[in-house]
């Protein structure tokens, strides 16, 4: 996905990849946790060869994206990510795009989409609602779904992050082989991707997010007010098409109900056979085919 491109964008400067025409109707492409760009290498052409505006960045933490001020907190909560969505969309002079996202990635387009649903025109979601309910963190789900999340206990800690300073590359490996246990990627496609760890803040932003998710870091004075809104789970009202992958090591896959509530506009569920957490990368057609009838075909 090159060549890459770099703009300042509120607190960051953002490396990202831009195609397709620039009249085009734009689709923001966000990646998740432990990923990068890449997981949309095959999924942007799909969408450009039809005429679509194809914007990809690395979020903060990754790739080149870097923050513009030293003293800027590296803050890896739900209200930064999605307050970055915003900002590139200024950046860009985006007014307004589809959002389609996985892991930090979805939950960057659903923060954005719930809080500026002016500038969202869909919502493409792996693994559904994903804005955390930080209030109620603390109370348990099943054993076997808790068991997958061991990286999210161990960054708590300072072993956690003194191994993931360590050794960036092995904690995302093991992490990609248990969330996706049916893809069997290869070592060039790993390494294209772990690349983008090699970045700074990749580590402070890293243990913050998963830190203040479990309400054991305290935010940031920047997205108080963004966060104070998220607490109230709000709800995301342009069209929506979410997706779960059935070989998704951690989360299984539902028929969606649990989180309809959420979706005040249309919303579709649909199950992906075979794709697992990283789904963008694992079924790149199912995900581009969600985004393409989001915007009503070629």
């Amino acid at each position: 996905m090159e060549p890459m491109q770099q703009i300042s964008a509120g607190v960051l400067d953002v490396g990202y990849h831009d195609a397709g025409p620039r009249d085009g109707k734009v689709v923001l492409l966000l990646h998740g946790y432990p990923y990068d760009i890449h997981s949309f290498a095959e999924v942007s052409p799909m969408l450009v060869a039809i005429g679509y505006r194809v914007v990809t960045p690395w979020l903060r933490g990754h790739g080149t994206t870097r923050f513009l001020d030293d003293a800027t907190p590296r803050s890896g909560q739900q209200g930064a990510i999605g307050a970055d969505v915003n900002a590139l969309m200024d950046a860009l002079n985006i007014e307004k795009a589809v959002l389609a996202g996985f892991d930090w990635g979805g939950r960057a387009a659903c923060v954005a989409a719930a809080l500026w649903p002016e500038r969202c025109s869909g919502l493409v979601s792996v693994n559904s609602y994903l804005i955390q309910d930080i209030a109620r963190a603390g109370m348990p789900i099943p054993a076997k779904i808790e068991s997958g999340l061991w990286y999210q206990y161990y960054f708590q800690t300072e072993r956690g992050r003194a191994g993931l300073e360590a050794d960036r590359r092995a904690i995302a490996r093991v992490i990609w082989e248990r969330n996706s246990p049916a893809w069997h990627f290869s070592e060039d496609t790993f390494e294209r991707t772990a690349r983008a760890f090699d970045n700074p803040d990749y580590v402070d932003v890293v243990i913050h997010s998963y830190r203040h998710r479990l309400g054991l870091a305290p935010g940031y004075a920047a997205y108080e007010s963004i966060e104070g809104k998220l607490a109230g789970q709000p709800p995301i009202v342009a069209p929506a098409i979410t997706l779960d992958g059935e070989a998704d090591g951690n989360y299984p896959a539902s028929d969606g109900s649990a989180t309809g509530a959420r979706f005040h506009g249309p919303r579709q569920h649909r199950r992906v056979p075979g794709a697992g957490h990283n789904l963008p990368q694992e079924a790149p057609r199912a995900f581009a085919d969600a985004v393409i009838d989001l915007m009503g075909g070629g």
